[in-house]
This record gives C-alpha cells, sequence and structure tokens, in this order.
C-alpha cells in the first residue's frame, strides 16, 4: 500500500439519542425558542464574548446534543444583561432561555 503521509482517523459520532423530555421542559419555558436560526447576532454583540470563550450559539447547539455536562460551564459566563435579546431578529427571549436552562439543569441534576 502506498504511504501518502496522513491516517484515517475513527470518525465522531453524535449521539442523537438524547433526552427529549429535558428539551420538551425548555420549549414549554421558552416558546421561543423554537425560533431560533442560530444566525449568530446574539453572540456578536454579547458582552460576556467579548472577554470570555462564550457563545450562545455554541450553548443553543450544545442544550440540543443533549451534552449537559458542557453546558452547566459554559452557561456560568452569562451576565443576563439582555442585549442578545434586543438584537435578535426572531424575537428569542435569550435572557429566559440561560435562565430556564440553568434551572432546567439543576433540577434535573445534569
Amino acid at each position: 500500500m502506498i504511504n501518502f503521509g496522513f491516517q484515517i482517523n475513527q470518525g465522531r459520532t453524535i449521539n442523537l439519542d438524547i433526552d427529549r423530555v429535558v428539551l420538551k421542559q425548555l420549549e414549554e419555558a421558552v416558546a421561543s425558542f423554537r425560533r431560533c436560526i442560530r444566525c449568530g447576532t446574539c453572540t456578536a454583540t454579547c458582552s460576556a464574548a467579548q472577554f470570555t470563550d462564550f457563545n450562545i450559539r455554541k450553548i443553543h447547539t450544545t442544550f440540543r446534543s443533549g451534552m449537559y455536562k458542557e453546558l452547566a460551564d459554559a452557561l456560568k459566563p452569562c451576565m443576563l444583561c439582555g442585549k442578545c435579546t434586543l438584537v435578535c431578529p426572531r424575537d428569542v427571549n435569550l435572557r429566559s432561555l440561560v435562565v430556564n436552562m440553568r434551572k432546567i439543569l439543576n433540577e434535573n441534576d445534569l
């Protein structure tokens, strides 16, 4: 076999068998959560993102992927200032979203 100078690594897989109950809890608490198109406007205006690695788009994807252990630490830098909510083109209540994500993680011991 010819050596081309690279290796084929094991592929990364995403587990899509997540707990839909937790996702439903968040959708019931913040109905506008479903309207998010992950455009990044919220992250661009975020005060916490300017000084830390806080990223609302990443948090949204992390929650939907069911990676709750990483999410608890990722939510800490949010100062709940509400700038993200003001600029959202889809009127997603992001401040309420962050508060309810924290609440759901604590209630479910995730």
